[in-house]
């Protein structure tokens, strides 16, 4: 699928394993998903701009690269703060901002009701994060209130899709790729991804 990154690796698959396995208990889920967050992190960044500059070895002056734009990792809360823990110990220099969406129910639509960016989203890459994308309702949100702030340099990072949601942030943000570990079936009538993990954030807190 165009746009799309679906990480298709042994070690991903096994970590994945556990995390849909309801028996993991929250210790070895945390793990799992810092782990697969690491990974994910490093196909997120894979088109990160670099410079330049001398590096003194023992040996001789060489050249040496760093990034030359600053990383952002935004959260949609509170789920997306399972997987900042593992970008960031693969990118320590990321800067982490933090979104907060509710679906309102009357209308059914998404709502800011928090938000914390650090200063510079014109210039930077940002990783927007969050574990499960489903119907992509809060997703696209998130993205477009992104934009509206500067952010024009994205990418969504999640770690199991649903068709439906891909769909949803494809037709919205064409310009915003995704890397996923996994494109799953379908929702259920609950919009619960289906054979997904369950709730992300229930497990990973330990709030079930």
């Amino acid at each position: 699928m165009e746009n799309v990154l679906e990480i298709d690796h042994p070690v991903v698959k096994r970590y994945l394993s556990v995390l849909r396995d309801k028996n993991t208990e929250t210790a070895a889920f945390r793990r799992a998903m810092g782990n697969i967050g690491t990974i994910l992190a490093y196909h997120a960044l894979d088109h990160l701009p670099l410079k330049e500059y001398d590096v003194d070895t023992p040996i001789k002056t060489t050249t040496g690269f760093k990034p030359a734009a600053e990383v952002f990792v935004i959260p949609i809360l509170r789920a997306g703060l399972s997987l900042v823990d593992g970008i960031i110990s693969f990118m320590p220099d990321a800067k982490v901002g933090h979104i907060g969406v509710y679906r309102d129910e009357e209308t059914h639509e998404p709502v800011n009701y928090y938000h914390n960016f650090p200063g510079g989203l014109e210039d930077a890459y940002t990783l927007v994060v969050d574990p499960m994308l489903a119907t992509g309702g809060s997703g696209s949100h998130a993205l477009k209130f992104l934009k509206e702030n500067g952010a024009n340099n994205i990418r969504f990072v999640t770690l199991i899709c649903a068709p439906e949601g891909i769909n949803r942030i494809l037709e919205d943000h064409p310009d915003v790729p995704i890397i996923t570990a996994a494109i799953d079936e379908n929702l259920n009538d609950n919009a619960f991804i289906v054979p997904g993990l369950g709730d992300a954030g229930d497990r990973y807190f330990g709030t079930l």
